[in-house]
């Protein structure tokens, strides 16, 4: 298969999504409530973190210090139980409509609540991983953000499948990212032209929201910042949503689950072996 054949089934799975995502908009509250729950979150670590310097900046603990660290670690664990949590419920809500069953956002919440040990667990394994390449990053300078770019790529492919896995699959943290590894080893082939699709969607999004921003700009600049923050927020709500439904479908199709309302061929290509 060529690479333009590989683009063209790339584009139909993410269009597919999207029909998915159409059919069942209440997907959509689901990386909304990640995206306005990380933010509260953002928020009081900062005020957390000002309140304990007494309100200076100057106080603020050093960038290498060992309570600085503590903090980040806390951080990424919660950052990460936040975001896995409600992918873990819209995967889930998507599974369902997979199904032919009726689809909720309580179902999917329900869902994701009595998976919560393993969503914890993995968030902790994540955090602590996150935490290790920050310092290593902080200690080499250039050179450790070349290498924790370079793995952090690698982190992104190796735990692709991780949310499906946690969810459906009793293994532990360790093991749901050999799972997911070995799933992407199986199966991910040569093609990356879902995420070219998706990143083309999304870049055609902002030049879009751009445009309006301008328009609103003209007419107040308030207008147009609210616009730009609405905008945006909205699509990149969107695209998460649309991201995870393609996870989900393309996990069932390699355990062999019936995968109904999503054409399966073009999913089966794009994971076609080398």
């Amino acid at each position: 298969m060529s690479f333009f054949d590989r683009l063209s089934n790339g584009w139909r799975i993410s269009m597919n999504s999207f029909k998915v995502l159409k059919e069942n908009k209440q997907l959509i509250i689901f990386p909304i409530l990640s995206g306005l729950s990380l933010i509260m979150i953002i928020g009081s670590f900062v005020i957390i973190t000002l309140a304990g310097a007494r309100w200076d900046f100057a106080n603020v603990s050093r960038p290498n210090s060992i309570e600085n660290y503590a903090v980040i670690l806390v951080f990424y664990i919660v950052n990460y139980f936040i975001v896995v949590y409600f992918n873990t419920a819209l995967i889930h809500c998507t599974t369902l409509y997979f199904r032919g069953e009726e689809v909720t956002v309580r179902k999917g919440l329900d869902f994701s609540f009595s998976r919560i040990g393993a969503i914890f667990s993995w968030a902790l394994f994540a955090g602590t991983i996150g935490t290790i390449l920050k310092i290593v990053q902080d200690n080499l300078g250039s050179i450790g953000k070349i290498v924790i770019g370079l793995v952090g790529v690698a982190w992104s492919i190796a735990t692709f499948f991780v949310v499906p896995v946690i969810a459906y699959e009793n293994l532990g943290p360790i093991g749901a990212f050999k799972r997911s590894l070995q799933l992407m080893k199986e199966k991910w082939g040569e093609s990356l032209s879902a995420g070219f699709s998706f990143g083309l969607i999304q870049f055609l999004g902002i030049i879009m929201i751009a445009i309006f921003v301008f328009l609103g700009a003209l007419i107040h600049p308030i207008v147009g910042i609210v616009i730009g923050v609405l905008g945006i927020s909205l699509l990149f709500a969107i695209i998460s949503a649309a991201q995870s439904i393609f996870i989900s479908a393309v996990y069932h199709n390699i355990n062999g689950d019936p995968v109904e309302h999503y054409n399966q061929q073009f999913i089966d290509n794009l994971f076609a072996k080398k």
